[in-house]
């Protein structure tokens, strides 16, 4: 089958499929005689692999290494748990770092609400952020 019709058969847009093919997760067959790729239905699912994998939060790089293992004959599962737990770790400490910036912002609001507006001078360009700095003692 041809790009168009994979990507059709696969839930994707042609580019998707060419970019894959870049990349050497797809490795068509090319035709003799002329320049045509020749995908077949194991591409289907190679590509929809790729989609879950990355819905998942794989990375390419990721997705690559997985289907190296698949292509060598080896189980790729030790891997794929691996990696998701350490992007689960990776994750869980993004969303703590996120809730602490929002608890700064939410308290910035709210003591901004309070104070006036003023010019900049030679030691401060916003009074606004510099009272949140010298309020939260581990700032820089």
């Amino acid at each position: 089958m041809r790009v168009n019709e994979l990507a059709k058969e696969a839930g994707v847009r042609p580019h998707v499929i060419r970019y894959y093919t870049e990349r050497g997760f797809l490795k068509p067959r090319r035709e003799a005689g002329n320049k045509y790729r020749d995908y077949t239905q194991s591409d289907i699912y190679r590509v929809k692999f790729v989609r879950r994998a990355k819905w998942l939060g794989f990375t390419l790089s990721d997705v690559r290494a997985i289907l190296n293992d698949a292509d060598d004959g080896v189980s790729p599962c030790p891997e794929v748990r691996e990696i998701i737990k350490h992007r689960s770790s990776q994750n869980h400490q993004r969303l703590q770092d996120l809730m602490h910036l929002q608890r700064r912002i939410d308290q910035a609001v709210a003591r901004w609400d309070t104070l006036p507006d003023q010019p900049p001078s030679h030691e401060s360009l916003c009074h606004l952020i510099d009272a949140v700095a010298e309020a939260d003692g581990d700032l820089p």
